[in-house]
């Protein structure tokens, strides 16, 4: 019997790299007008950042509900294998909660963790999860380290605009302005669950700075637990400038940086030029 692990694409998994990890994917609807896309599968995350640059509007974005979740676990527990699924934070979508409900029908078969997460932070916590298949520990050990374990993780993003922020109602169009006229970076994580700013800085080098005193006021890195780097745009540009700036936090300590591309669950809210680091604190 096997544990088979099913998550949904807010945590910016595309359906290629599921496949070649042996995950199952579910994917999120998004909607630009009238096309409808499924996330990382029909829609890469750099097509995503060209229709959300060129589109006057917001898109939307679904919740996964209790019927596609359902399908998909009717599909994994069909050898008797047992069922794990990682969502993003039910503070963010109802995603888990439609996860949840699907659940009740198999049984003893299905657990649901709620990330707390979305984006990279939810990614590392699905790595440490297939790191817990592998070592053969039960379902229920596994959810269990899990629900321990996320609590620690820190996911940080600076952003480079405003202008998605108040385009979503966030901010007011004054802020907006203002913000951009000075070049003021707002950084966020995400804190229970939420999205919350914890800081502000003038420029991308102060920003840069402050991002990296976080990290260490948080505990700096466990780098023997998965962590990750990411960006939303379509160049890297800014997150390679990131890495050169934050280099004592990583230089003697590990010889990769896995990075990659944010999604659009969190895109669509910071737009291009964000970078973010997510990581198991000490």
């Amino acid at each position: 019997m096997a544990i088979k692990l099913l998550i949904d694409s807010g945590c910016d998994i595309t359906a290629e790299e599921a496949n070649k990890l042996g995950i199952e994917l579910l994917a999120m609807e998004v909607r630009f007008g009238e096309d409808i896309y499924l996330d990382g599968v029909n829609l890469s995350h750099k097509r995503f950042f060209e229709l959300l640059i060129e589109s006057s509007e917001l898109p939307k974005t679904s919740l996964i509900n209790e019927f596609r979740f359902e399908e998909a676990i009717e599909k994994l527990v069909k050898n008797g294998d047992q069922v794990l699924i990682i969502t993003i934070s039910s503070k963010l979508s109802g995603t888990y909660n439609s996860a949840l409900q699907a659940s009740k029908k198999f049984e003893d078969k299905v657990r649901v963790v709620d990330s707390l997460n979305a984006c990279i932070g939810e990614r590392i916590l699905i790595e440490y999860a297939l790191q817990l298949i592998k070592q053969n520990k039960d379902i229920d050990q596994i959810v269990a380290e899990l629900d321990e374990k996320k609590n620690k993780i820190k996911l940080l993003a600076v952003l480079g605009t405003l202008k998605y922020l108040k385009k979503g109602g966030r901010i007011s169009a004054f802020k907006a302005f203002a913000g951009e006229m000075l070049s003021i970076k707002p950084v966020i994580s995400v804190v229970g669950g939420e999205v919350k700013m914890v800081g502000k800085a003038i420029g991308s080098k102060k920003s840069n700075n402050l991002l990296m005193q976080l990290v260490n006021e948080s505990g700096g890195i466990n780098f023997n637990m998965p962590y990750a780097v990411a960006y939303s745009g379509l160049a890297d540009d800014f997150l390679n400038k990131y890495l050169q700036d934050s280099a004592c936090l990583w230089q003697g300590k590990t010889d990769h940086v896995p990075a990659y591309m944010i999604g659009s669950t969190i895109g669509t809210h910071v737009g291009p030029g964000a970078i973010a680091v997510a990581f198991f604190a000490n």
